[in-house]
């Protein structure tokens, strides 16, 4: 083969890069630089920190720092103006396994000597709504507003070891604890997932979570979680039960006569709940979403959605769900917390042997709902793997058989090359 195709071929299998999970950072390594601030993306997923370093010789480095994403780093009352351009800063951290000047900012200190762990909460931010009726004009409970999961945070401030739980929890913590009956979070300090041989597969490609079908075993072959197969790391929504609580971001509810609207903070899923329609129309467009009827059961919101597109109901365990999906929540409020709890089951007799329940709870927001799009500066491709399920862009599967024609032409053309001798050598 020529060095030609090979050339091509290599650049092709380059383009599907591993997202900047905590798995792409060797958390048992140390590392500490000082620098200047030149910017910062102030940005989710992730936000980033550039800072230029200086060397003992006098030369210029211009490195990259992870930080968390820009809703949750405001809730713990971080702002773009703590990193001003100028600003001396040193960080220590732990590197990036593959991408070189590139850091996990585990704790910042400035030239005064302040200190910020990863996790820190420089401030406690006031609920972002003000006192709320227990009932709307119409008699339903009150659900709307701004509400976000509790933050999740590692029992090491650092982010660098321990386990991954609520703020509440983790705080009452030794730095670094994992509690009676936890496990510490895959990727952190000293866990098997981060001493692996291949810390991405190992973080990724796990068994799935529940009992599948041959048909949704077959679904989430060569399914790579760490790659554009995953929705999440196309800056696209992943489904309606994962997205709602993902990160931590804060979710708007807006309520009318004839519905509810729900507006996630993760990666900008927007739902219309239809009060005043008793069943499904037929021939439903499938979509992420898909399409939610609903009606008060008492003080409880029952909303019955289907008509989604084939994809994945959670890409960290290996889940598939096919066009069959059908999920059933349940929104209760809390008025003491205020808290809106919502329970779900998940029934997809194609991919799943059993239903998949699950519950979750949010409170009232502690800073307004935004709307922040994504910008993932970690996971930039040009190209992906096929998607699974049949779901994702068709033009990632247009741009991998261009490039192979590319390939092919690139041969051909040197079949007839001069110099082709010299290119087998």
């Amino acid at each position: 083969m020529s060095r030609v195709v090979v050339a091509v071929l290599i650049v092709l299998s380059g383009t599907v890069s591993a997202h900047h999970g905590i798995a792409n950072f060797d958390l048992n390594t140390d590392l500490e630089i000082s620098g200047t601030v030149t910017r910062i993306a102030f940005v989710n997923p992730h936000s980033w920190l550039y800072l230029d370093v200086t060397g003992a010789d006098g030369h210029v480095t211009a490195w990259q720092c992870e930080l968390r994403g820009a809703t949750v780093l405001r809730r713990s009352g971080w702002s773009p103006q703590l990193f001003t351009p100028g600003t001396t800063i040193t960080i220590a951290g732990s590197p990036d396994r593959f991408e070189p000047n590139t850091c996990y900012l585990g704790t910042v200190v400035f030239a005064d000597g302040t200190r910020i762990d990863r996790y820190g909460q420089i401030q406690q931010p006031a609920p972002a709504q003000g006192p709320r009726p227990a009932r709307l004009a119409t008699g339903a409970p009150n659900i709307s507003g701004d509400w976000a999961a509790e933050q999740r945070v590692l029992t090491d401030p650092r982010g660098l070891s321990g386990a991954f739980l609520p703020l509440s929890v983790a705080r009452d913590l030794a730095p670094g604890a994992v509690p009676d009956g936890g496990q510490a979070f895959p990727g952190a300090r000293g866990t098997e997932v981060s001493l692996a041989d291949d810390p991405i597969d190992a973080f990724w490609n796990r068994p799935s979570a529940v009992p599948l079908t041959e048909a949704g075993a077959r679904a989430i072959e060569g399914f790579d979680g760490a790659s554009a197969d995953n929705p999440r790391l196309r800056c696209e929504t992943t489904n309606i039960l994962f997205d709602w609580t993902f990160e931590t971001d804060v979710n708007r509810i807006v309520q009318q006569e004839n519905s509810v609207t729900l507006l996630y903070g993760s990666m900008g899923l927007e739902r219309t709940v239809h009060l005043n329609m008793a069943q499904h129309p037929a021939g439903v467009e499938p979509s992420r979403a898909g399409h939610s009827i609903g009606r008060w059961d008492g003080d409880v919101l029952v909303v019955d959605t289907v008509g989604f597109e084939p994809g994945i109901l959670s890409a960290d365990v290996r889940i598939p769900h096919s066009g069959e999906l059908h999920v059933v929540e349940r929104f209760s409020l809390d008025p003491e917390g205020p808290a809106l709890r919502r329970s779900y089951v998940a029934d997809d007799p194609l991919y799943l042997q059993e239903p998949h329940t699950g519950s979750d709870v949010v409170y009232v927001a502690d800073i307004p709902y935004q709307g922040l799009g994504c910008d993932d500066r970690s996971f930039k491709s040009s190209g992906a793997p096929v998607p699974v399920a049949g779901g994702g862009p068709p033009w990632l599967t247009i741009w991998l058989v261009g490039g192979l024609i590319g390939a092919f032409i690139l041969w051909r053309a040197t079949l007839s090359s001069p110099d082709d001798g010299d290119s087998r050598a």
